[in-house]
């Protein structure tokens, strides 16, 4: 623990550093004014939430050890009831072992994937040791990030289950603590296992779609069912300050033009895109973005990927989930979203759109 703690401080005095060196050379780079990031797993934690990033740059990545997974693990391992896993990929030993320890234990152990990602090892070994696993047969994806403990906790956000996704991609996981959070997830859970509803087919059935946690407004949203877009764009509509994003993928013209009018009306926007999905995808908002004068920028991960698919409203509002800014994850794929109306939540996400963006390039 003390080599690592060493090891982190020796790389925050590096970028230290580095920044007196560019500013040393007269180079100037624009500076939102936010809260510089700390590099450490457990960005932000209460009774009720926990909220992780991961973080490709640092030490302990290149040793695949340390990362929000083994939280998720340990979670796990506190199970005594029930785990149901929705899985687009799953390839990390971690979670792995702590499933197979689960279902040998006793606890009920349920998992729905992504049939095109059945193959990889680990699911292999999940399936020999007797762990039912349903798979989505559908064009659309299966693209849940979720897991639920108990009927009392829910994690998700945008790390798929693989060593790329907590090691060397740009996600963040959260753990909600809420009965109630639980039920609908829950549902949505079972509405695949057990009635093979996927996609298009699925119903709009959440039982407590608009709940308050400790005081918290909390919304709990599932795609197709539940027109994403639509409340994504009520909240885009109402932003009175700024809109800070952070998106992997990023085609819907819908979500695109209404950014644009929030910063043709004086609303700061800034955003960081993944760089490979911008060189990749026909249709990108990118170009419509920087044509209208918005600051967003390619996302400078050379590792992996810039996964995130987040907005920050008025430095009160939260969305996260799996849910790509695209027609697929609106009309076709099964994704799960959560808007979180808190402003120290805010805060925490908004240090880490710092981080990501201070390392973009425009």
């Amino acid at each position: 623990m003390r080599t690592r703690r060493a090891a982190r401080s020796r790389y925050i005095l590096f970028l230290v550093i580095i920044s007196l060196l560019v500013t040393a050379c007269g180079k100037t780079a624009t500076v939102l004014p936010l809260p510089v990031p700390t590099l450490t797993p457990t960005r932000y934690s209460t009774p009720w939430l926990q909220v992780y990033f991961t973080d490709p740059d640092a030490p302990y990545a290149h040793d695949y050890e340390g990362g929000p997974d083994e939280f998720l693990a340990e979670a796990i391992d506190r199970a005594r009831l029930s785990v149901d896993v929705a899985a687009y990929s799953l390839n990390l030993w971690s979670i792995r072992d702590a499933l197979i320890h689960a279902f040998q234990r006793g606890v009920t152990v349920r998992m729905v994937m992504e049939s095109d990602n059945l193959d990889d090892q680990e699911v292999q070994d999940l399936i020999g040791t007797g762990i039912p696993i349903v798979d989505d047969q559908q064009e659309g994806l299966m693209h849940d990030k979720f897991v639920v403990i108990d009927h009392s906790e829910v994690w998700t956000g945008s790390m798929n289950y693989t060593v790329s996704g907590a090691y060397k991609d740009n996600n963040n996981l959260i753990c909600l603590r809420s009965t109630q959070v639980a039920e609908d997830y829950t549902s949505e859970f079972e509405e695949m296992f057990d009635d093979h509803l996927f996609g298009p087919s699925s119903v709009a059935n959440t039982p407590n779609p608009k709940i308050t946690i400790d005081g918290t407004p909390v919304e709990v949203l599932y795609s197709p069912e539940d027109s994403v877009a639509a409340r994504l764009l009520e909240l885009i509509d109402g932003a009175q300050e700024s809109i800070y994003f952070m998106a992997y993928s990023f085609t819907s013209n819908e979500i695109g033009n209404a950014i644009v009018e929030r910063a043709q009306a004086g609303i700061t926007i800034a955003g960081v895109l993944d760089n490979g999905q911008i060189n990749s995808n026909q249709g990108t908002e990118y170009d419509a973005f920087l044509q209208a004068g918005l600051d967003v920028r390619q996302d400078g991960n050379t590792e992996g990927l810039m996964h995130h698919k987040v907005l920050i409203i008025d430095r009160q509002i939260v969305v996260t989930g799996s849910y790509n800014f695209t027609a697929s994850a609106e009309e076709n794929n099964d994704e799960n979203v959560v808007i979180i109306f808190d402003p120290d939540v805010a805060a925490t996400y908004l240090e880490e759109f710092q981080h990501i963006y201070s390392l973009a390039e425009p």
